[in-house]
């Protein structure tokens, strides 16, 4: 099969297309380019076609994990996660993902350090903190050194009462509905109980 013309991208740096005769293009980078020693008018045959095609699949999943990685912080499984949603094979992604990680480009340690802090801020606790790195594939043994960016739990629960009651004394039906906010948003009764009892000495029965 014979190159008949070849052109950089106009839409994707380090993108080069290789037009082939009957319509086939071949999308590679510059350093598949020279490898394979390709120029106009060269044929090629059909296992040098599928090389190209595999070697430039690889490049293509490479060059995706740098454009994730760079536009928003991942986690490390997440990058293979999304680049095995958009065509990569399970080895690929992981090698890719590792190129990243190698690179410093994804950093599991300091994304879980940037959870914790960001779910902290919205007045979380260390039981959603938990869910959000589970749900995001930071590994556990990431966990404990980032939740010690975690502010003391009595304070965070004293911010969040302080914003729903607005100085208001609340009676016993709005403790029990306050209480119940605050395990959904990952604290523990042993946690809550002891600052509910600071708003009017009200000790409410744990329903666990």
């Amino acid at each position: 099969m014979r190159i008949v013309k070849i052109e950089k991208s106009k839409r994707k740096r380090q993108r080069v297309l290789v037009y082939l005769e009957e319509g086939d293009l071949l999308r590679v980078t510059e350093s598949e380019l020279a490898q394979f020693g390709l120029y106009p008018g060269m044929d090629l045959t059909a296992d040098l076609v599928v090389q190209l095609q595999e070697v430039a699949h690889r490049s293509e999943t490479k060059l995706r994990a740098a454009h994730m990685s760079s536009s928003r912080m991942l986690s490390k499984k997440e990058l293979t996660d999304r680049l095995r949603r958009k065509g990569a094979e399970p080895a690929e992604a992981a090698a890719a993902a590792e190129r990243m990680e190698e690179l410093g480009a994804v950093n599991d340690a300091v994304y879980a350090g940037v959870v914790a802090r960001h779910y902290a801020a919205m007045g979380y606790g260390r039981g959603r903190v938990e869910q959000e790195f589970y749900r995001r594939g930071i590994p556990r043994d990431l966990w404990e050194e980032a939740l010690r960016e975690l502010p003391d739990s009595a304070e965070a629960i004293r911010r969040f009462l302080q914003n729903r009651l607005k100085g208001r004394a609340p009676d016993r039906a709005e403790m029990k509905k306050l209480s119940d906010a605050l395990l959904r948003r990952g604290f523990t009764w042993n946690e809550i109980r002891p600052v509910l009892n600071e708003l009017g000495e009200m000790e409410i029965e744990s329903d666990e």
